[in-house]
Order: C-alpha cells, then sequence, then structure tokens
C-alpha cells in the first residue's frame, strides 16, 4: 500500500479486488467509487463532462473580455491549483472535490490554448502541439506504471499522471475545436455536431472490440471540443454564427446545471458509501 507522507492520506492498494463487505457481500459498482480518486465511468458522467467543457469555455472567454487576461489569467491559475490541492488532499473520490478540479481545468484549459493563439500560433499548429504533449504523457504514464486505466487510480503517482492528461485533453480539444470552427470555417454549430458524430465512434468501436482504456480516452478527448463548439454557438454574437445568448448567461447556466448534477452524483455517492454497513 502506497502512502503520501501526509497525515490521515492514504490509497487504498494498487491492485487489489473491490474489497468484500461481510460474508458473501461485495461493494456494488457505485460503492467502488471510494476506492479510487475518480468517478465510475457512467452516463451522468458524461453528461456532467460535457457540460463542463462548455462552462469552462464561455467562462474563460466571459472572463477574459470582461476582466482583462492580466487579471482573467492568475484568476484560472489560483483556482486550478486549489481545485488540484483539494482534490489531491481527498483520499478517496469526493464529487466535490473532482468536479470542481475538473471545471478549474476546464477554465484553465481554455486559457492556455488561446494564449498559444494569441501569441501567432496557428489552430493547426497548437492542435498537432498538444497531440503530441497529450501522447508523451500517456507514453510516460504507461511506461511508469503499466497501464492507463482510470479504475487504478489509487496512488499519488497516477493521479498526478491522470490529471496532467486530463489538463492535456482539455488544451487539444480547445485547439481542435477552434480549428474546425474558425480556421476550417465550420462554425461552431456545425463543429458541435461534428463531434457529437465522432463521438460516438469510441461507443461503437468497443462494441467491436476496441481496447476499453482506448474507447476511453478517446472519447474524453473528444468531450471538450463537442461540449465547447455548443456552449460558443450558444454564446458568440450573430456576426460569428451564433444564438448571441452572450458568454456571462451562458456561463452561469452551464454553471447551474453542473452544480444539480454534482450535488445529486454526491447524494448518490454518500448512499452508497452508507449500504456496507448496512449489508454488514
Amino acid at each position: 500500500m502506497e502512502q503520501t507522507g501526509q497525515v490521515g492520506y492514504e490509497y487504498g492498494p494498487v491492485a487489489a479486488e473491490t474489497p468484500d463487505v461481510g460474508a458473501g457481500h461485495r461493494l456494488p459498482g457505485a460503492a467502488a467509487e471510494a476506492w479510487s480518486k475518480v468517478p465510475e465511468v457512467t452516463v451522468l458522467f458524461w453528461v456532467t463532462k460535457i457540460l463542463t467543457t462548455g462552462m469552462g469555455e464561455t467562462t474563460s472567454d466571459f472572463l477574459g473580455r470582461s476582466l482583462g487576461p492580466v487579471i482573467a489569467g492568475p484568476i484560472g491559475v489560483i483556482g486550478l491549483l486549489l481545485t488540484l490541492r483539494w482534490q489531491f488532499r481527498t483520499d478517496r473520490y469526493s464529487p466535490w472535490a473532482y468536479w470542481s478540479a475538473i471545471v478549474m481545468v476546464s477554465v484553465f484549459g481554455t486559457m492556455a490554448a488561446d494564449v498559444v493563439h494569441l501569441a501567432g500560433i496557428p489552430y493547426a499548429v497548437s492542435t498537432v502541439a498538444f497531440a503530441l504533449i497529450l501522447a508523451g504523457i500517456l507514453v510516460a504514464w504507461y511506461a511508469s506504471e503499466g497501464t492507463l486505466s482510470i479504475h487504478s487510480i489509487r496512488t499519488r503517482r497516477r493521479e498526478k499522471f491522470y490529471w496532467a492528461t486530463v489538463l492535456a485533453t482539455f488544451a487539444l480539444g480547445t485547439a481542435t475545436g477552434d480549428l474546425t470552427a474558425t480556421s476550417l470555417h465550420l462554425g461552431y454549430f456545425s463543429s458541435g455536431v461534428l463531434f457529437t458524430a465522432l463521438f460516438a465512434v469510441p461507443a461503437l468501436a468497443r462494441m467491436m472490440g476496441l481496447n476499453a482504456v482506448a474507447a476511453f480516452w478517446w472519447a474524453y478527448v473528444l468531450t471538450r471540443p463537442l461540449g465547447a463548439s455548443f456552449a460558443d454557438w450558444m454564446g458568440v454574437p450573430h456576426s460569428r454564427g451564433g444564438l448571441a445568448w452572450g458568454t456571462g448567461p451562458v456561463s452561469l447556466t452551464l454553471t447551474v446545471l453542473i452544480a444539480a448534477l454534482v450535488a445529486f452524483l454526491a447524494s448518490r455517492h454518500r448512499a452508497a458509501a452508507a449500504e456496507p454497513a448496512e449489508l454488514a
């Protein structure tokens, strides 16, 4: 069992099976989340993830335009560091800590991709660069741990690889979405439809025998341009092909939806964690 040196901070055994709870009983899938630092992959996981991608996109744009990059940038960095610190200090999966970190990774990932573009680097170049960075992280993760499965996030080192991968996927997805919407002139709505179709491909490939880990990360990368494209479409003005609802209102609406979903997930998580005591 790996210990981090922090009092009260210890992960479960990396190679352990889901533990028994009394004679003849095993933790159900939802309760098994407690033994990992990341949530169970369900339909609600994907819905919440896509909403966070859209919220991160429009929130980053709103902060940048309202406060300017000099103020918005530090807000993104500080928010990212604080939520990741919260996530790393938990000893097991916590819905509020996990999804708060995902939201801030989404905001910061958008900012990072936008800064690269403002520096004069075309989206085609930044997309390739972020793809190579993501590939490098995954190669290093696999070389170190022998797996890329999110079900094995039970050590500090694996958690660091996981969040580095997540951050790279958000930056890559942002650059890819902007590439199709602006550089390739598809527009935001058409880009959203395109990435919705592409998002279904890993599921179909999985049914045809694709490795589950590969299918997951393939779909995970695509959630970013999918959610961001539709959020941009709702927020940008008519002159840019959008609905002109405004990035502020869109960000607020998505934040409320995310908070409601996370509250539901947290409630379900608490109920699942209480089941072993009832079974014992």
